[in-house]
């Protein structure tokens, strides 16, 4: 793998992270007024592309989603799994 698609990865993985930890901290604020949410299956979805950190770390910075046992297992074995297929790829 040349040193471009390193940085690209590296660069799709911040932004999927990033996305993931807006979506926890606007879905919250959304909550609390009362408002239309985010769908559980999106802030699933955003972290199967690759922003589960982010998810995991809004999770926890916004107190949101924390009482969700799909979320408090869900969200850590699609880290699990994504680091596994990492792992083998990159062997």
């Amino acid at each position: 793998m040349n040193q471009t698609t390193i940085l690209i990865l590296i660069a799709y993985f911040l932004i999927m992270n990033l996305i993931g930890f807006a979506a926890m901290g606007i879905d919250k604020r959304k909550a609390a007024r009362k408002l239309w949410r985010i769908p559980e299956k999106t802030l699933f979805g955003i972290a199967v592309l690759g922003g589960c950190l982010g998810c995991i770390l809004g999770m926890e910075v916004f107190r949101h989603k924390t009482k969700h046992f799909s979320f408090r297992a869900g969200m850590p074995a699609i880290l699990i799994l994504q680091a596994l297929i990492a792992y083998f790829i990159f062997l």
